[in-house]
């Protein structure tokens, strides 16, 4: 055996790899650090309250987070197979791998409308570097909406489509491992230097003091529930992705302590993405709550006024396309480590086909946001939004339900594969047991609006 993932064993006819310790750390980061953490956190903050709303979602991803990503990686080493598999193996019960088979379901329905979002931020990415995407008097709200309803979205989903699926295709250390290597560490220097450039901006002040000096009247009931939702969604919890990872987790690796890694490491990375969103919003003028248009539509206004504003607005596209690549690769690998355990196929052809049907099923997506099918409204949503609503707000905490009831009440191993054992084991068991699942409870109740605050 040596540190390079060379420790193997046999599921069927396959031999599953081993990430090294490192590549485990930055993969799962990679996973965790997606479009929710430099699209969606900073909107949301803007909403919800700033800096107050900031350390609000800190608790929550200790207090629901933590629990759920140490149990999911648990699973998935003490299981050694794909979402499924190791929900049955633990347990002997086929209504288990049932059970955790709604989790690569999960994983492949958001893998259909993931890819169209990430295809977005590539597609403006190019635009920004070359400056098409800058000019006097554009309205960027029409350009998003004119970009939407056109066919390209569909071309920079099947792009994205394909550069996730050659990933996987090289399997687990050359692939998903190689790839996080190269991509957390060039993401941080992204991050860093937009940081540089949008705190030195003019009137950056007042965006720095609404990021870092919080206000805690601005929070209410909803404020917290959004916080707990985004606290389980952050950490890609609830469609398997973690369970997968963790199956490739080498034994002597400490699981509590890569808990610790990923979850600090998401809160780096949200936090610095604060500080690139909201000073340079502030000193534009614009909205901090602007709600999903804020990176497409509200953002690029900003850029277009900003010195070197096309290099700037490339980076942060980039730093988009960047999280979102990251993540698409632990959300597609699900469904393939299922193909590849269940039927037996060469990871070559599990990938293949996998990224090929959820590019056939994510089309209707692409065409829905502004494009031909955007008319089409069978449940007062688009098609888009319908997808994103049954993956988010009602999948995922289910599967993520579904972990704590299996790790906290089922699985009587959970503390020896996890490493816990004393108070930590007791206070771990606590949460899964109780504060986790009255949590997502309730979050499930108000996402699907019979709690509401109107």
């Amino acid at each position: 055996m040596n540190g390079n993932s060379s420790e193997n064993i046999t599921s069927g006819k396959q031999k599953k790899e081993r990430f090294t310790s490192s590549g485990f750390i930055l993969s799962a980061i990679g996973s965790s650090i997606g479009l929710g953490t430099m699209w969606k956190f900073p909107y949301i903050t803007g909403k919800y309250g700033g800096a107050a709303f900031f350390l609000l979602f800190l608790v929550c991803l200790i207090i629901v987070g933590l629990p759920i990503l140490l149990a999911e990686m648990t699973i998935g080493r003490g299981g050694r197979g794909n979402a499924s598999s190791s929900l049955f193996k633990l347990t002997g019960k086929k209504y288990w791998g049932l059970f955790g088979f709604l989790s690569i379901i999960t994983a492949f329905i958001i893998m259909s409308y993931y890819g169209v979002v990430a295809g977005w931020t590539l597609n403006y990415t190019v635009e920004s570097f070359t400056g098409l995407l800058y000019g006097d008097s554009i309205d960027y709200k029409l350009k998003f909406v004119n970009f939407a309803a056109g066919y390209w979205p569909v071309v920079w989903q099947f792009i994205v489509m394909a550069i996730t699926g050659f990933i996987i295709i090289k399997g687990v250390s050359s692939g998903i491992e190689k790839f996080n290597k190269i991509m957390i560490p060039g993401f941080l220097i992204i991050l860093v230097i937009l940081m540089i450039r949008s705190v030195t901006l003019p009137g950056a002040s007042e965006g720095i003091s609404f990021f870092l000096k919080p206000d805690f009247s601005k929070l209410n009931a909803e404020s917290v529930l959004v916080a707990l939702g985004h606290a389980f969604y952050s950490l890609s919890l609830g469609m398997g992705a973690m369970i997968t990872y963790g199956a490739y987790v080498q034994k002597e690796q400490s699981l509590g302590k890569a808990t610790l890694a990923i979850g600090s490491s998401n809160v780096l990375y949200a936090f610095i993405a604060g500080l690139v969103i909201f000073p340079t919003v502030f000193s534009y003028g614009l909205e901090p709550g602007e709600g999903v248009g804020l990176a497409f539509m509200a953002l690029p206004a900003a850029f277009s006024q900003m010195s070197f504003g096309f290099f700037f607005g490339g980076l942060f596209f980039l730093l988009l396309a960047v999280a979102a690549l990251t993540s698409a690769v632990s959300i597609l690998e699900v469904p393939v480590a299922f193909a590849i355990d269940k039927w037996n196929w060469s990871r070559k052809k599990a990938a293949i086909i996998i990224s090929t049907l959820c590019f056939l099923i994510g089309v209707p997506s692409a065409l829905s946001v502004g494009g031909v099918l955007s008319e089409f409204t069978p449940f007062g949503m688009s098609v888009f939004d319908t997808v994103d609503f049954l993956a988010s707000y009602v999948l995922t905490p289910i599967g993520g339900l579904i972990v704590t009831i299996f790790t906290g009440y089922v699985w009587k191993q959970a503390g020896v594969e996890a490493g816990l054992n004393g108070w930590w084991f007791k206070l771990w068991l606590l949460m899964l047991r109780v504060v986790v699942p009255i949590s997502i409870i309730i979050v499930f109740l108000y996402s699907v609006g019979i709690i509401n605050f109107g």
